[in-house]
């Protein structure tokens, strides 16, 4: 027998659904979350290692340009878009008010 998968968290799905609607680094990702620092910035690690999120620094310039540190963006890799589908079909408008036919858009 297979073992059994285990169901993405809240945390989890929230950061996968805000990276694929383009929160794409930290702050954002917090902003569109409403989740803490602490719990965005250790998930995404996590997302990092389980291979769910791809990962790219912004370039120095640009944050220079721009008077700001350099960002670290996010990606959903496939792995990651076929995880949020099958949270999202699971949890569909419980968790997030959207119907469980959420597709990659």
């Amino acid at each position: 027998m297979a073992p059994k998968k285990r169901r993405l968290g809240y945390a989890t799905v929230a950061i996968l659904r805000a990276i694929h609607e383009e929160h794409r680094y930290g702050l954002d990702i917090i902003a569109a979350t409403g989740l803490a620092t602490g719990t965005v910035y250790v998930t995404l690690g996590r997302l990092q290692k389980r291979g769910f999120v791809t990962t790219s620094w912004e370039d120095q310039r640009i944050a220079e340009r721009e008077g700001r540190p350099r960002r670290r963006y996010y990606e959903l890799s496939r792995a990651g878009r076929d995880a949020l589908d099958e949270a999202l079909e699971s949890y569909g408008v419980l968790m997030f008010g959207v119907p469980a036919q959420h597709g990659r858009g």
